[in-house]
């Protein structure tokens, strides 16, 4: 009788890591970038950042005490929902964009859906996606970063070229960030310095960043003209390793298949390669992102293994 099997409800493969210590990763993972920001966008980075991530999270716990739910502002996730909006504002916005921004992400795409979890699209772009469509000069006018501050036009929009003019900055420079753009978009090595702490963590895996920037360089190759060394521009400018390592894998918007995550990369590299090289706009990545969001639960739904003993 000591030996009897003992069968209990799931789930049955438990771990130790929590809401809050993943947050708690994210967060240490985007550090580089958030100093980065400030080095070179002195002030205004500072003040947008605190708007952003201040805004995010007081209205998490205004809209959950007015809904009469526990107030979880503890578990991180509203700040890093305010950081990862803030990466992706200009660093010559106005105050009142990213407070608009947070206010958006946190109230309408997140809490109204249900809190943490049930947020079927991701809060930070559905925020830019709005603040872009409200006020897209604001949102399009970048600075070159230092203290003497001047409009510039971005790498991709003098790829794109158009009314756009201008001499394209070293790889370099783009590489380490040194150019216009984005708070925390701009620097592709602090931004994969970060990655790489996520990986070594294991909060996220290689299927959806390494497919999504992949299918993006191929089709970039293929029918770019752009050539290779354009190409890497593509890779570094903008916000395509912001998008594939932070914001594409988020657990509640992305699948949760193995397939299901290569499907979602390669389907977001389509669409972004198509809107740069065909589109209005010169980047691409939220609007791709988001609409593979919408996609996710079909995928899941056409991936996922059958279950152990299923039958017709």
């Amino acid at each position: 009788m000591e030996n009897r099997l003992i069968a209990t409800s799931s789930p049955h493969i438990k771990s130790n890591e929590t809401v809050s210590r993943i947050m708690l990763d994210v967060l240490i993972a985007l550090l580089p970038a958030t100093l980065g920001s400030i080095y070179f966008f002195r002030f205004a980075a500072v003040k947008l950042i605190v708007l952003a991530v201040v805004s995010a999270v007081v209205t998490e716990a205004i809209v959950q005490k007015a809904m009469k739910r526990s107030v979880t502002i503890r578990d991180l996730s509203a700040v890093v929902t305010g950081l990862l909006l803030a990466f992706n504002i200009p660093a010559s916005a106005p105050w009142w964009i990213p407070v608009i921004g947070s206010v958006f992400a946190i109230g309408i795409v997140k809490q109204a859906f249900g809190g943490l979890g049930h947020n079927f699209i991701n809060p930070a772009l559905a925020a830019r996606g709005m603040l872009l469509a409200s006020w897209p000069v604001i949102m399009t006018t970048w600075t070159t970063p230092g203290p003497d501050a001047i409009s510039t036009a971005t790498p991709l929009a003098i790829l794109k070229g158009g009314e756009v003019v201008g001499n394209l900055p070293s790889l370099w420079n783009v590489f380490i960030g040194n150019i216009g753009g984005s708070l925390g978009e701009t620097s592709a090595l602090l931004l994969l310095i970060g990655a790489a702490y996520l990986f070594y963590r294991g909060v996220i895996n290689w299927r959806i960043p390494f497919s999504y920037i992949g299918t993006t360089v191929i089709i970039l190759l293929l029918f770019g003209g752009t050539g290779l060394t354009n190409t890497m521009y593509h890779v570094f400018a903008g916000g395509l390793i912001l998008g594939a390592f932070y914001m594409a894998t988020d657990y509640s918007s992305s699948p949760v298949t193995p397939k299901g995550q290569i499907i979602f990369g390669i389907g977001a590299g389509i669409l972004t390669a198509v809107i740069r090289l065909k589109g209005g706009y010169p980047e691409g990545v939220s609007y791709s992102i988001m609409l593979m969001n919408v996609a996710a639960p079909l995928i899941d739904k056409l991936t996922s293994p059958k279950v152990f003993g299923e039958v017709k």
